[in-house]
């Protein structure tokens, strides 16, 4: 399945940019540096057939990062009157069985729940979109939790 949008703040944006110029760099010195000779005898290299193989990744590794690059949607703080509600980019203060935690909702290829930033997609991260200050957010999977928002913030 190949995807439509990208959604990526500014920060994502520039890492996968960094990413891809890494990448190619890498190429490049791959071929310059590494590019064996292709026949010692009237078998085919050993060494040459690894080299074409990491090519092939690098290559493709390029253009997935390219492909997002074009489908990329800047993630941008939403007009002020839509700020009383959890839209992509919010950091939400929630409480969760009388704890308190802090998530911020982001696209897919930012996220990672260890340290607080959920997809969109994920059940939770949808089920937060559109919520409201106070309003109580139940989400089962696998296991019912509600999520009571206390907080919406926006840093961008």
């Amino acid at each position: 399945m190949q995807r439509e949008k990208f959604y990526l703040t500014k920060q994502g944006l520039e890492d996968i940019k960094k990413r891809k110029e890494e990448l190619q760099k890498a190429k490049s010195l791959k071929i310059k540096n590494e590019t064996p000779d292709v026949l010692h005898s009237e078998e085919l290299n050993p060494e040459y057939l690894l080299f074409l193989e990491s090519m092939e990744f690098l290559e493709a590794e390029i253009a997935y990062l390219e492909d997002v690059l074009k489908k990329a949607v800047l993630i941008k703080s939403p007009p002020e009157k839509e700020q009383n509600k959890v839209c992509l980019g919010a950091t939400v203060l929630l409480e969760v069985d009388g704890k308190i935690d802090e998530l911020t909702i982001v696209g897919t290829l930012e996220a990672n729940p260890s340290v607080g930033r959920i997809s969109n997609e994920c059940p939770v991260g949808k089920a937060l979109l559109g919520g409201k200050v106070g309003e109580e957010i139940v989400v089962s999977s696998p296991v019912k939790t509600t999520y009571k928002i206390k907080k919406i913030k926006y840093d961008f």
